[in-house]
């Protein structure tokens, strides 16, 4: 296809060629017939006859039909025929850059065009950019198609350029609120793990904060924090059962506080900032102060059993 355009413009601009050698032949039989008919009224004229200025030479003649072919040329290679075929070539790079733009934004315009032709105006363009042997009347006519072809796709230009910013403002706003969804979902996601995990503790510390729950999470804890067995949790039991009865709530007007019976209870704040609540809090610092002091529950207990007090 792109062979026979060329084709078919190379024939344009023979043809384009031929007419104007002739026009430009014509042109210059004319110039010479015109001098030949001056010439002959110059030879019935008497001097005095003539009007005042009047070229009687062939020469002068001559002269003025150069200036004149000048003059035509001049015309047709002007500053505004000039910016005309400035404007299309710049419409022709507009229209390029935004079909290019289009085509890689891998945008959806749904039924919008998203092409422009631009064939005509750049066969106008390229015969304007080829024809230095045209008389004026022809080059100013195809310099009026250049200007009305440039309009044409310059309208195109704007049109798709608004079809793309549109499609892009869209595709923002879209990625916009998808992403406001996930966040939304994110954060909900977030408040029902933290709802889930608030449930779970306070239904562990609900647990823990019985006697039987007390019992369990301290023979886990002496287990694996101190390597105690039976015998040692066995021990572990009479102590704390004769000191508080595993009640977390347990209060010796000493001051003696929680299952421990801690002395006073704020010691416990070494363990947890809940020592005042929470029963695996008063029992993790239980058995560290039992380590600490004795060694071992049943060292504890003998000496509870001893002198009444650990």
């Amino acid at each position: 296809m792109r062979s026979e355009q060329k084709l078919a413009r190379a024939r344009r601009r023979t043809r384009r060629r031929t007419i104007a050698t002739v026009t430009v032949g014509a042109i210059a039989a004319l110039g010479i017939l015109t001098t030949n008919v001056a010439a002959a009224a110059d030879s019935t004229l008497t001097d005095e006859g003539r009007p005042a200025g009047y070229a009687s030479t062939p020469a002068a003649k001559t002269d003025a039909l150069a200036t004149a072919l000048a003059s035509l040329d001049t015309q047709g290679t002007s500053a505004t025929a000039k910016a005309t075929l400035a404007a299309g070539e710049t419409a022709l790079a507009d229209a390029e850059a935004v079909v290019s733009e289009m085509s890689s934004s891998g945008l959806d315009f749904g039924s919008a065009k998203t092409t422009i032709d631009t064939e005509p105006l750049a066969e106008a363009v390229e015969e304007m950019s080829d024809t230095g042997l045209l008389p004026a009347f022809l080059f100013v006519e195809l310099a009026q198609t250049v200007k009305a072809q440039t309009e044409i796709v310059g309208d195109h230009v704007v049109d798709l350029r608004e079809t793309l910013t549109e499609a892009v403002a869209e595709k923002a706003a879209a990625d916009a609120a998808a992403a406001a969804a996930a966040e939304a979902q994110r954060q909900a996601e977030a408040a029902a793990e933290a709802q889930r995990q608030a449930e779970a503790a306070a239904a562990a510390l609900a647990a823990v904060n019985t006697p039987a729950g007390a019992k369990s999470y301290a023979q886990q804890l002496a287990s694996q924090q101190y390597g105690w067995g039976g015998d040692q949790f066995s021990c572990l039991v009479s102590l704390w059962q004769k000191e508080s009865g595993w009640n977390y709530q347990a209060y010796n007007p000493s001051g003696a506080t929680g299952i421990p019976q801690s002395l006073p209870g704020s010691k416990m704040a070494s363990s947890g900032a809940d020592w005042q609540t929470n029963a695996a809090t008063q029992i993790a610092w239980g058995l560290g102060y039992i380590s600490s002091v004795y060694g071992a529950p049943c060292a504890a207990w003998g000496h509870s059993q001893a002198t009444n007090w650990y």
